[in-house]
Formats: structure tokens, C-alpha cells, sequence
């Protein structure tokens, strides 16, 4: 993937993933301080573990253009959050999205590093999630990744074309594009019919 095309992906799965912190954060009455906290955290968090695990400076701390995306996005939810309410499922689609998007740039970061598929898959999957964690967390939530409809799964999905694409010597640009879709689409058809994993039936032992 050329330098843009990855620039490009990463700025928007920041923008998504910083609208659906500053979102959360709103719903749970935070003051501007804690909505852009949970901005910047959710966009970049799962970047930072990312580029850590790769013996990486994060990009996010040494670029100041993705602290920008990021206030930017939580002022926009901060002064605009009933506008955005009202779009259909905020949270869910904008979280959706960079999922998809981050996904498919850590796996592509991960086998421009020199990693092996199931590495790339990983940090795939972890680029997507992380951020996601720490926002939740940082609101004394359970992950979503832990209970949510085919949340990892399609991180999986996603990460998984980007692999097979590139061992099969396809060209990255449309791999990255189809693993995003690809992730999006399952993320978006598991909330809409409400798609799982199995749990634990009441009465169980824990």
C-alpha cells in the first residue's frame, strides 16, 4: 500500500473511532475534558499497541495531525451531539468503520514489518479492538469486544483478506478496500440480526 493510500486509512478509522468515543462519552455526561480524553483514546489507542508490539514510535504520538483528527471529531460530537444522535446507530456505524479501517492497517502494517500471517492477523485484530477497549473502559463498561454482536470476528475477517491477499501476491490497495468492506459488512449485519457468539445459559455454573 502506498504511503498516501495508508495515511489516508488510518486518518479516517481515527476520525470514526474518535466519533464514537466522544459519543460515549456524552451519553455519559462528560465534561469537554473527558469527551476529547475519550476521543483521542479511542482513536489511537489500538494504533499505539499496535506500533508498540512492532518496536514502533506510535504514529499518534509523534504526529500531531492525528491529536488534531481526534479534538476535532469530539469537539464536532461535543457541540453537534443531538445532530449526530439522530443519525441511525452513531456509535455503532462510526465504531463499525474504523474497526474495518483499522483492521486492515494493522495487518498491513504488521507484513510490511516482516511479520507472518498469524502475527498480521493479531495485530490486525488489535488495531481494530483497542481503542474500543479503552474507551469502554475508561467508562467502567464491559469491552464490547467481550459481549457484542461478532465484534473480534470481524476484525478476523477483515485482517484475514489483507493476509491472504498478499500471499497470494494481490495487489494491497484493493485487498485493503475489500478487507474493510468485508469487516464492516459482518460487523453491520451481526447488529442488525443480532449475530453472537454462544454465551453461557442462565443457571450455568461460572
Amino acid at each position: 500500500m502506498t504511503a498516501t493510500f495508508v495515511a489516508l486509512i488510518d486518518f479516517l478509522g481515527t476520525f470514526a473511532f474518535a466519533i464514537s468515543g466522544g459519543l460515549v462519552a456524552v451519553r455519559h455526561r462528560l465534561d469537554l475534558f473527558g469527551v476529547l480524553v475519550l476521543s483521542f483514546a479511542a482513536a489511537t489507542a489500538g494504533g499505539i499497541a499496535r506500533d508498540v508490539l512492532l518496536d514502533m514510535v506510535p504514529a499518534s504520538v509523534v504526529d500531531w495531525r492525528y491529536l488534531a483528527v481526534s479534538l476535532v471529531a469530539g469537539l464536532i460530537t461535543f457541540r453537534w451531539h443531538d445532530q449526530v444522535e439522530r443519525l441511525r446507530n452513531p456509535v455503532q456505524v462510526s465504531d463499525a468503520i474504523g474497526l474495518s479501517l483499522f483492521a486492515v492497517l494493522g495487518a498491513g502494517k504488521a507484513l510490511a514489518n516482516g511479520l507472518g500471517p498469524t502475527g498480521a492477523v493479531m495485530l490486525g485484530i488489535l488495531s481494530g479492538v483497542g481503542g474500543g477497549i479503552v474507551r469502554d473502559v475508561l467508562v467502567a463498561t464491559v469491552p464490547s469486544v467481550l459481549h457484542r454482536e461478532l465484534y473480534a470476528v470481524a476484525a478476523f475477517v477483515g485482517a484475514l483478506v489483507v493476509v491472504v491477499a498478499h500471499a497470494l501476491s494481490l495487489p494491497a490497495a484493493p485487498a485493503a478496500v475489500a478487507g474493510a468492506v468485508a469487516c464492516f459488512v459482518l460487523r453491520w449485519l451481526a447488529i442488525r440480526r443480532g449475530w453472537r457468539l454462544p454465551q453461557p445459559r442462565a443457571g450455568d455454573p461460572s
